[in-house]
């Protein structure tokens, strides 16, 4: 079979969903013979066994979105039995990750916890109260995990210092209460707490999307006062509102990079609208930084731009 004809074959029987089972498939009328000639031949992507998706679609994906597609084909391959901890609840959460790995993470080790084998999963021992664990739902079946609570509070336990900011940020935005996160760190293990609770001082509720929360851990690793987060500014044009701002310097920070993790595209008048109340604030003297995503791989790069824009402001003022 050539790639062209399992093409035609698979676009027009496969599920609504990206993510589908063998069994789902073998419903659609894909057999287990087209199916292996069509992962085979670069057609469909096996993400695990019992789990595919169309190349097209997987190549189409943002890294994100990735993630959040093994977690699916976890749970097609698996039947979803476990209970999802970490990063994957995050997921199953609705919350915001970066960089969380391609690993799916399940919690074992007490009763009434499932288990999981595969290369893609990593499973942990938690020790989980009744309310630790609650239902979720996705694409329509009810699944297990942590509570939101709990999820963050492991998060910041076990995760890199900028992963477990990324997703604490976001359950805050979405209104978890911080101390709720407080209180399940109490809870837990006396073990990863100090850790948790550098994280947790570290959170910020008006961040907006996963690049604004790697700004701010960037510009503290980097020695810098802490900046205004969302600072809200008036123009004759209407109310501006900075990403991150030193207002005595009179120096603004943006994130601009190319998903942003934005649920809508702004339309070309509202980029303009911005773009006239951003010239509007230079001509009071406002110096503005722009960072996109490659830039926070170049940190030297972004503390030369931040010490050049702190010393110009300080000559205007000296």
């Amino acid at each position: 079979m050539d790639k062209r004809t399992a093409q035609a074959l698979i676009a027009p029987r496969w599920p609504p969903r990206d993510v589908a089972s063998t069994a789902a498939l073998r419903q659609a009328g894909i057999d287990d013979r087209l199916l292996t000639g069509a992962v085979r031949v670069g057609v469909i992507v096996r993400l695990r066994r019992g789990a595919y998706i169309p190349l097209h679609r997987w190549t189409s994906l943002k890294p994100w979105e990735k993630d959040a597609a093994r977690v699916d084909a976890h749970i097609e391959g698996t039947g979803g039995s476990a209970v999802y901890c970490l990063s994957t609840a995050a997921i199953l959460h609705g919350l915001s990750v970066w960089n969380v790995g391609p690993e799916v993470h399940v919690a074992v080790g007490y009763a009434g916890s499932g288990t999981s084998r595969g290369a893609d999963s990593l499973s942990h021992r938690l020790e989980l109260a009744t309310e630790d664990v609650v239902v979720v739902v996705r694409r329509g079946r009810r699944l297990r995990a942590t509570s939101m609570a709990r999820t963050i509070a492991d998060c910041a336990r076990q995760l890199p210092y900028e992963e477990a900011v990324v997703i604490g940020d976001s359950a805050l935005h979405r209104g978890v209460p911080r101390v709720d996160i407080v209180r399940a760190v109490a809870a837990g293990s006396a073990r990863g707490r100090r850790r948790a609770s550098k994280v947790l001082d570290a959170l910020e509720s008006a961040t907006e999307s996963p690049g604004e929360s790697r700004v701010r851990v960037l510009v503290e690793r980097l020695g810098f006062e802490k900046p205004v987060v969302q600072l809200v500014l008036s123009t004759p044009e209407g109310e501006y509102r900075a990403d991150f701002a030193w207002p005595e310097l009179m120096i603004i920070i943006e994130f601009d990079g190319e998903g942003k993790y934005m649920d809508y595209e702004p339309t070309p008048a509202v980029l303009l609208a911005e773009r006239r109340r951003e010239a509007l604030l230079m001509e009071q003297g406002w110096i503005f930084i722009r960072l996109r995503w490659s830039d926070l791989e170049r940190p030297d790069d972004v503390r030369r731009r931040i010490e050049a824009a702190m010393d110009r402001a300080r000559r205007r003022t000296a």
